[in-house]
């Protein structure tokens, strides 16, 4: 589990085709200080296994249903992710709980000088996002200032713009979404509910209404 939080910005250093996966090295002196064979990173919010570690550097195997699902698949030598370590167990939750299971992609549509910053949302995803709730962009955790059916904005502090990838993406650029995983457990539990009360034969008389005198 993640919080949203970025610890560090790292960068791509080696791209490798490898059957059904492509292989992955990214430099990240922070979050490889402690990393071993086995441990989670979160890399632009997605959350990977680390296979190998070296100085300032990990590696990791970034299978094809992953680089269906985020846009991982585009990234090349050079190219800046933002970087997480697994949360422990006692740290403050400073953003929400985050998987690392991308949901799907969105395009930045364009940002503000004041840091407002609209992305498209799957059509897919819409129902779980809602205003001033959370959001998790790149790997990072964000509230969402307002939502369509189509659409989000996020209004980005210039932290968040200097630390992370967000500060360098540029109009029609691809990023990875994860939303908040609390709200599809909830429509998985009250959909039974849902469907019965959404049939209206499911609970009123044959009529379609109550028995007399109620």
């Amino acid at each position: 589990m993640f919080t949203g939080i970025v610890e560090e910005l790292g960068e791509i250093t080696r791209v490798e085709q490898t059957p059904g996966a492509v292989r992955l090295t990214v430099r990240g002196p922070v979050v490889t200080s402690d990393a071993r064979h086995g441990d989670s990173i979160a890399v632009s919010g997605v959350c990977l296994t680390v296979v190998e570690v070296g100085k300032d550097e990990f590696t990791v195997d970034v299978v094809d249903e992953t680089l269906a699902r985020s846009r991982l698949a585009k990234v090349a030598v050079g190219d800046r992710v933002n970087l997480e370590r697994a949360a422990a167990v006692g740290d403050r939750l400073g953003g929400h709980i985050v998987q690392g299971h991308v949901d799907g992609t969105g395009t930045l549509l364009s940002r503000t000088a004041d840091g407002l910053t609209r992305f498209t949302l799957p059509e897919t995803l819409a129902r779980y996002v809602v205003e001033k709730g959370s959001i998790t962009v790149d790997g990072i955790s964000l509230t969402v200032a307002s939502v369509t059916n189509d659409e989000f904005t996020v209004a980005l502090i210039p932290t968040t713009l200097e630390l992370t990838t967000l500060g360098r993406a540029e109009p029609g650029d691809l990023v990875n979404l994860e939303v908040d995983v609390i709200a599809k457990h909830v429509e998985k539990l009250t959909g039974p509910y849902r469907a019965h009360f959404a049939d209206p034969a499911a609970h009123n008389g044959p009529r379609g209404g109550t028995e007399e005198g109620a």
